[in-house]
């Protein structure tokens, strides 16, 4: 990233930050509202949560086949298609008149939404050599995070002005505004105008190629590979623990300490502020540690495990009622969230050649959306229970019990799986 290099591949890496920052604000407008919908549709905690299924399972089917479709297509026009269709059904979101069209517009979000981390993740192999991939990937990936910081900001205020319509119009609309952007802007390295020698040189040093579109590696391959699996599990445990921040935090917080969300909400904004900083950390901790010779595998399994420890500390939120002790041990388990997806995702492309990334990225987020569909369930059925109690904050103490944990088992559960993470060319 020096001058001598060149640096446009940096500015590639912020087209992706602020996609994956529009993309977790569309997504999290729904859980500010939601006090607000709740009395509009005459929700119950399940209902809620049969529409986090709706998005999540639509996300899960999509992640399958926009890995797919990039693989074949290339980043720049499957990224156009993803951000297209997210963009038109957030706004649609305004024109719901029912429970069941809700559930449809937050389909066709999740549908649209699930193209943006496997258009990401292949822009960052083909911009990026292997030393930089996990920085890279947490600088965009903490978009998501800056996209949670605006939400108690941004909506708030777009609801108290306009009404909640207006919170999904014009958070939607950003979308349109950056696939300008994105088509102006983006091609491949070797094609690019803006782009030195020197900088292209430093990014194919150590980097894999990408093959030729349409010779992509098969699904059933893919599905036999030890180390797709390692990614698989990553997913699977982990991503419902951020579907629960997302999507419940807002509520649990008017629940446990009486929030107004139609204000800016000071511990949710440090909160999510802390996954940025997550992020970023784990994308350097990995990224500093290769550079410093560490065998890559090693250093992306010791970012994990940090990652995975800092997780820990929201099974003691249970233990007080000082809502500044909670929103400190809720940041610490955001940060390690987030710095662990930084770490995760780069392992795929660590561990296989350009040509299937898309795909097993798309695999992997699939099976965390699979687990993003289960754990609404129990989270709904929890809360409605303790909730017909008088005493909800019991139903999220139970729940944090288990995201205290499923980091730890997914990293014990790949370690054992890929003790070396050892890279396959087809």
């Amino acid at each position: 990233m020096t001058n001598k290099t060149g640096h446009y591949r940096w500015a590639i890496c912020s087209l992706l930050f602020f996609a994956t920052t529009i993309n977790y604000l569309d997504r999290q407008v729904v859980g500010y509202l939601k006090p607000i919908l709740e009395k509009e549709f005459n929700w119950t905690e399940t209902d809620y949560s049969h529409i986090v299924m709706a998005f999540t399972a639509a996300y899960a089917f999509g992640l399958l086949l926009f890995g797919r479709v990039i693989d074949k297509l290339g980043s720049k026009l499957g990224y156009s298609i993803s951000i297209a269709i997210w963009s038109i059904a957030a706004m649609l979101h305004a024109v719901v008149k029912t429970t069941l069209g809700f559930g449809i517009v937050r389909a066709s979000l999740g549908l649209g939404e699930s193209g943006n981390f496997p258009s990401a993740i292949k822009t960052v192999v083909a911009w990026f050599p292997k030393k930089e991939r996990a920085l890279a990937t947490g600088f965009f990936d903490s978009g998501a995070n800056i996209g949670a910081v605006l939400a108690p900001v941004v909506i708030p205020w777009l609801l108290g002005v306009y009404g909640w319509q207006a919170a999904f119009i014009i958070t939607g609309s950003l979308g349109i505004l950056w696939l300008i952007a994105w088509l102006f802007m983006y091609e491949v390295p070797a094609r690019h105008k803006k782009i030195t020698s020197q900088e292209l040189a430093y990014i194919e040093s150590d980097a894999d190629p990408l093959t030729p579109q349409g010779q992509g590696v098969s699904w059933f391959k893919l599905f036999g590979l030890k180390q797709t699996w390692a990614f698989i599990i990553g997913k699977f445990f982990t991503d419902p623990i951020w579907y629960f921040f997302m999507y419940w935090l807002p509520s649990y917080f008017s629940s446990a300490f009486h929030l107004d969300l139609k204000k800016p909400t000071p511990p949710l904004i440090i909160i999510y502020t802390a996954a940025t900083v997550g992020a970023l950390g784990g994308g350097y901790l990995s990224s500093m540690l290769i550079k410093k010779g560490w065998p890559v595998y090693k250093a992306r399994k010791y970012a994990l495990l940090v990652s995975a420890l800092t997780v820990l500390p929201i099974f003691a939120s249970r233990y007080t009622q000082d809502i500044w002790v909670v929103v400190g041990l809720i940041s610490l388990s955001i940060a390690g969230n987030a710095a662990w997806s930084a770490n995760i995702y780069t392992i795929v492309s660590d561990m296989l050649p350009g040509k299937a990334v898309s795909s097993v990225i798309g695999i992997g987020g699939m099976a965390g959306a699979i687990g993003g569909v289960l754990f609404p369930m129990g989270i709904g059925a929890v809360l409605d229970h303790y909730k017909a109690l008088n005493n909800i904050t019991a139903g999220y103490n139970i729940i944090f019990i288990f995201c205290s944990l499923s980091f730890l088992l997914a990293w014990l559960l790949i370690h054992w799986l890929t003790p070396k993470m050892e890279p396959i060319d087809f």
